[in-house]
């Protein structure tokens, strides 16, 4: 079945840089929009940023200009660059992908998550 695998979480200071990565495997036909949602402690679940198969993305305003969405369409994987961090950035980042499989039309998958720590 098909998988996704965060990697590259880790603490960090405050305005460093963190590189995570989604990789997807499994029987995949096409990978439609591939993104980073996050969440902390007592909060809900928020879309960080979208890549669309077409390469178009969309950021959260808290995120913009900071962080960089891309995607590696032979390899399967999505990248989120996460350059001048600050500590409201801590949270498990889930890497989320519309995947059509040889057994399904389409449907989300989600990672386990990555943590990400940001200390000042």
């Amino acid at each position: 079945q098909v998988q996704l695998v965060e990697s590259g979480g880790g603490l960090v200071q405050a305005g460093g840089s963190l590189r995570l990565s989604c990789a997807a495997s499994g029987s995949i036909v096409r990978i439609g929009n591939m993104g980073w949602y996050r969440q902390s402690p007592g909060k809900q679940r928020e879309l960080v940023a979208v890549i669309t198969s077409g390469g178009s993305t969309n950021y959260a305003d808290s995120v913009k200009g900071r962080f960089t969405i891309s995607r590696d369409n032979a390899k399967g994987t999505v990248y989120l660059q996460m350059n001048s961090l600050k500590p409201e950035d801590t949270a498990v980042y889930y890497c989320n992908a519309y995947i059509v499989t040889i057994q399904t039309y389409g449907m989300d998958y989600w990672g386990k998550g990555t943590l990400v720590t940001v200390s000042s």
